[in-house]
């Protein structure tokens, strides 16, 4: 078998030389009997070697793998201190010809064996978690050493084979009384005497966290050591604190070491039976020869080999009542169940049931097939005469579905359950595990089960085109023979449960059990009920709208014409380049990538600037025809004939902070900064006797950034109810508030927003029409006027790049790949995303809260309103016009109040809430 490659590493680095003197002090002495040379710990080791590579094959699925040791005693620690260390006694006399002979024991099993002059295993094994860790993958250390503890985050853990115990926050937790980044202040107070850190006298463990829990860090602790009421405790930190300094650089594991060997180096290799067994024969390891020949046999074995005893999957079609009465008590017997839905569109509102598939256990799954025969379908499927009428079979699978004592396992339930919702189906309680690798892997690539399963599970599923076919002759799930469908189906239920025993256990020992319980399966029921709510639109506004822009677009049309003294096609890039820099020669002109010259946006944005007509009116005409086209002539063709409303799709795992998006169609991104994209807001409207409401938070972000940046004038302004723009301006340019140059205001206000995306200097002089020097001058301005933000920045982008993560302040995380990119294009966009994903995150992270509360606290006062749609910070509701003032009352208080109590803010949160005829009048 080849080895094992992946895009996201599972490192496994094996802290080698405490596994020696483990060997070493658990076995009785043992020699060779040929030559009397000693080889207990050689003996002990290479069983515990074997072990752990045969465990991790069976329940595991490491990609690389490495043996780390010690090079010496003498490393860089002792021209530190020169007495660290200095109380360890030698090696036993038997052991020291054992080293190397355990390093020939490591190479024999054909895994990488290293080690570097001047520094300990432990520097080795800091060096590459955290360099996998900054790739995006994680790293398993195998070790009981608590030197170690300070390593671990959600990516990196310790296992400790002896106690077949994994090693995470809460270990360390238990073991120190703080988390992994407070061992090392704790290291430095307490000391070591086995290591000879001398620490500060008179303090242990227990201690150095309550100093350090109260204190916050070492540094903040000794500069306030006069604080301490305990004498001698005060008195010890203030003599001996630069002490307790060397004793933290002494304790403190080296990230950075000079390497040679490339974690790439480490991806792990089939063991070469031959060597192994000429090896262990050499050392006359009898009973540990004959193991390995029993279990490896001929051919390729170890590691990557081992990996391929996954169960051998069976699936089963079921074409009566009674074997599905089965299934569905062994489902209820077992109290788990995955399952899928097969239908003939991928739009849940419109969407046919055509089949069922269920899985009770990793390898064990069905398939219903309910709505075969469409046109397409092989005349000769007999399998298609024998199919369970759908009412019957429903009736069977709704206890099942909506039985309490039943947890049913989905991935991107929400479409399941709205497809089923049109079937009187409710199903709960549930798990998703897509919202479960959103909720632990955000920024880590797509959720989707085909990435899931090769990134998890290292199977490739089959493929819907795979059986569908592609393009114009792709046929639909009712079209496709049962006998291809049902291995497909069941699949798809068998990985989700495979899916889900991987990752649920992650939720609890990563700490993210919260963020999905809270913020990501919580939202998905309140979803279905917005999608199958759905907006009222009005087709006759959308016409007047449509033929209105039509029109506008000639005029664009002619005039664009008359500029070029030219006819040209407006919607085609290639002859607008020609024409642009080609006869008219303009200036700053960008190719692309294939030698065409670019005609984006921003292209066309700085011509025009720069006072060029035709890239104005070409831009114009751009504008009005993407609204017409997607929105004027698209939402008609977008309302549902059995509800007569339009019914959006939330995709809950598509972006790196949160944010919800959506399509068919795509409510989002309607441009609400022009006239003409706010007149088609106009278009949604409610039934006879409603109105819309409109909710949405007042600078959320702006306040969020207050928050977490703790910018004390900022948060002073939110909290006196101060135009904060008006005020930043202030600030900024000496300008007195009243009576303030809109224009003043207003150039503010571009900062205030553009900095918490990363704005430079030439994107606000772009935005604001003024020179790069002149946007420079005002972003210094701002910082030096604001310097908690510039903090913030700094101090983000140093967290993201050692971790390779930032977090929401309700812990939301999100992995930001290129932060330590050589690029510095990929490294300049990452450090943007990592200065922006908690901001925007966290307001994602409000919002979703307030959705969440909102149903319940609607039926707590007896209202009746629905809620439709969510768009970035503004949430629209339809209720009866008489409860429309209580209706927004209340939304503004649950939206107001989402955050507690998880975060306490300290801003204020506004919300603006208003009825209206349409969308736009509400908002």
């Amino acid at each position: 078998m080849a080895a094992k490659t992946k895009d996201a590493k599972r490192l496994y680095l094996v802290d080698g030389s405490a596994y020696i003197f483990r060997a070493y002090h658990a076995l009785p002495p043992l020699t060779r009997k040929s030559d009397g040379a000693p080889v207990g710990a050689v003996s002990g080791f290479c069983n515990m070697l074997y072990k752990l590579l045969t465990d991790m094959a069976d329940e595991h699925d490491p990609t690389h793998f490495a043996v780390i040791f010690d090079y010496s005693a003498k490393t860089f620690r002792n021209e530190i201190y020169s007495a660290y260390k200095a109380n360890r006694p030698e090696p036993p006399e038997d052991l020291r010809p054992q080293f190397s002979m355990v390093r020939d024991a490591t190479r024999a099993f054909n895994v990488p064996c290293i080690e570097l002059e001047g520094y300990e295993a432990d520097d080795l094994i800091a060096t590459y978690a955290r360099q996998v860790e900054a790739e995006g993958g994680e790293a398993v250390i195998i070790s009981s050493d608590k030197d170690l503890m300070q390593l671990i985050t959600d990516k990196v853990t310790m296992f400790d084979t002896m106690k077949n115990k994994k090693v995470g926050r809460e270990e360390v937790i238990e073991k120190f009384g703080l988390g992994p980044e407070h061992v090392i202040d704790i290291q430095a107070l307490a000391g070591d005497s086995t290591d000879n850190v001398p620490g500060v006298p008179g303090i242990g463990i227990k201690t150095a966290a309550q100093l350090i829990e109260e204190y916050g860090d070492l540094d903040t602790l000794l500069e306030r050591a006069e604080e301490i009421k305990q004498k001698k405790r005060r008195e010890n930190l203030i003599e001996f604190a630069d002490q307790a300094r060397i004793s933290r650089d002494l304790v403190t594991l080296k990230t950075d070491t000079p390497v040679e060997d490339k974690i790439d180096d480490f991806v792990t290799r089939p063991i070469d039976k031959d060597m192994l067994v000429a090896f262990l024969k050499e050392m006359e390891f009898s009973t540990l020869t004959r193991r390995v020949e029993a279990d490896l046999g001929g051919g390729e074995s170890g590691l990557a080999a081992a990996t391929s005893t996954s169960k051998e999957a069976v699936y089963e079609t079921i074409f009566d009542e009674k074997t599905l009465q089965g299934w569905v008590d062994e489902a209820r017997e077992r109290g788990i169940v995955a399952f899928d839905t097969e239908t003939d569109s991928l739009n849940a509102m419109r969407a046919n049931l055509v089949g069922v598939s269920m899985a009770t256990r990793a390898g064990r799954a069905c398939y219903i097939p309910l709505g075969h025969g469409g046109d397409g379908l092989a005349l000769d499927d007999e399998d298609a005469g024998k199919q369970i009428k759908i009412d019957k079979a429903l009736k069977i699978l709704k206890p099942l579905l909506e039985d309490a004592s039943v947890l049913k396992i989905g991935q991107n339930l929400k479409y399941d359950a709205l497809v089923l919702s049109r079937y009187d189906i409710r199903i709960a309680p549930f798990d998703d595990t897509m919202l479960m690798s959103y909720a632990l892997d955000c920024g880590k690539g797509n959720h989707n089960m085909d990435e899931l399963a090769e990134r998890h599970l290292g199977h490739t599923t089959i493929k819907f085109s795979d059986i569908a076919g592609t393009g114009k002759k792709a046929k639909t799930f009712d079209q496709i023979a049962i006998k291809d469908a049902s291995k497909y189906a069941a699949e798809d239920a068998d990985i989700t449960l495979r899916l889900y025993e991987v990752l649920k256990p992650r939720l609890a020992a990563e700490g993210k059990a919260t963020v999905y319980e809270t913020l990501e399966r919580a939202l998905a029921p309140i979803i279905v009920s917005m999608e199958r709510e759905g907006v009222k639109v009005d087709k006759q506004v959308l016409s007047r709208l449509s033929s209105d822009f039509a029109q506008r677009m000639a005029a664009a049309e002619a005039e664009a014409h008359k500029i070029a003294d030219e006819e040209f096609n407006l919607g085609s890039p290639k002859q607008i380049s020609e024409l642009l820099f080609g006869k008219l020669g303009l200036p700053g002109g960008k190719k692309t990538a294939k030698g065409a010259w670019s005609t984006k946006a921003d292209v066309l944005e700085q011509l025009a600037a720069d006072g060029h007509d035709l890239p104005q009116v070409i831009l114009e005409w751009r504008g009005l025809s993407k609204l017409k086209s997607t929105y004027t002539d698209a939402l008609p063709e977008e309302i549902n004939p059995e509800t007569g409303r339009v019914h959006t799709s939330y995709h809950m795992a598509a972006t790196t902070t949160g944010r919800l998006s959506s399509n068919d169609p795509n409510l989002q991104n309607i441009p609400i900064r022009s006239e003409d994209g706010r007149k088609i807001r106009t278009a949604f409207i409610h039934e006879k006797g409603n109105t819309l409401v409109s909710a949405d938070y007042s600078q959320i972000e702006l306040r969020l950034v207050a928050h977490i940046a703790d910018l004390k004038s900022m948060k002073q302004a939110f909290a006196d109810g101060l135009d904060i723009h008006a005020m930043t301006a202030s600030e900024m340019f000496d300008t007195p508030i009243k009576d303030m140059d809109p224009m003043v205001r207003r150039r503010a206000k571009a900062i205030n927003f553009g900095i918490i995306y990363g704005i430079s200097a030439f994107g606000l002089a772009n935005q604001l029409g003024i020179s790069r020097t002149e946007a420079k001058e005002y972003i210094d301005a701002y910082f030096k006027k604001f310097p908690g933000i510039r903090q913030y920045m700094d101090d983000t982008i140093a967290s993201a790049k050692a971790q390779g993560f930032v977090e929401t302040i309700f812990g939301r995380r999100t992995y930001v790949g290129g932060i330590n990119d050589k690029n510095p294009a990929m490294r300049g966009y990452s450090e943007r995303q990592a200065i922006n994903a908690p901001i925007q995150g966290a307001a994602a992270d409000v919002i979703r809260r307030a959705m969440i509360r909102m149903p319940s606290a609607l039926k707590k006062a007896k209202l009746s309103a629905k809620m439709l749609m969510q768009v970035h910070d503004e949430l629209i509701f339809e209720c009866p016009e008489a409860e429309a003032e209580k209706t927004c009352d209340v939304i503004a208080d649950v939206m107001i109040g989402a955050p507690a109590p998880v975060v306490n803010l300290s801003v204020p949160l506004v919300v603006d809430a208003r009825a209206g005829a349409n969308w736009e009048e509400a908002h």
